[in-house]
């Protein structure tokens, strides 16, 4: 005889009970979780949003994993490279365009673009559709500046100095220079409201 059990879901956003971040490896041992499609932390940067799906704590360090909704035709952040952690893009819906190094590449949905440590890159929403990745992060911890940033109201409202130190924190290097020509040569803009029914 089959045996049913309860599925622990993460707290459903339009409940607005409060989040609580994780802080322990999940295990399974209380049963199987499911993330749902409005489930987890929502936030909006600015440029782009951020649903915080699987927290480092989850995967003891291992990895973390955030799905970012874009508008369309939106630059989501400026030229920029991390020491300490790898990006997966995995693309669900809209076609992502990036700036690897020197190479341009996009992106449509089913595709999977890799971002490694210490290598120059940005992205954008390349249609005019909304775009939506996942964002998997190897090893885990730059969740938490996605957590930080929006604390300060999104990179295009934090005060320069607080970003600055905040990018020191998490072995960030921007170049806020690049966005101008970034906007110009893909035709983008930046700071978009989010569409497609997204709200943090």
């Amino acid at each position: 005889m089959a045996t049913v059990q309860t599925i622990e879901r993460i707290v459903h956003a339009d409940e607005r009970q409060p989040y609580k971040i994780p802080t322990s490896r999940f295990d399974g041992s209380t049963g199987p979780r499911i993330i749902g499609p409005r489930d987890g932390k929502f936030t909006d940067l600015g440029s782009v949003g951020v649903r915080f799906m699987i927290w480092g704590a989850e995967t003891g360090g291992l990895f973390s994993l955030v799905e970012l909704p874009i508008p369309p035709k939106t630059l989501a952040a400026p030229y920029h490279r991390h020491a300490r952690e790898d990006e997966y893009s995995y693309v669900l819906e809209g076609r992502m365009g990036a700036l690897l190094g020197d190479d341009v590449v996009y992106a449509e949905a089913g595709d999977l673009v890799y971002k490694p440590r210490n290598q120059w890159h940005t992205f954008w929403n390349a249609g005019d559709e909304p775009v939506r990745i996942l964002e998997i992060i190897a090893p885990a911890g730059f969740e938490h500046f996605f957590r930080e940033l929006s604390d300060m109201g999104g990179a295009l409202r934090a005060d320069p100095e607080q970003l600055a130190q905040l990018n020191n924190r998490y072995g960030l290097e921007m170049q806020p220079e690049s966005v101008p020509g970034l906007l110009e040569r893909f035709g983008l803009t930046i700071g978009a409201p989010l569409s497609g029914g997204w709200r943090p």
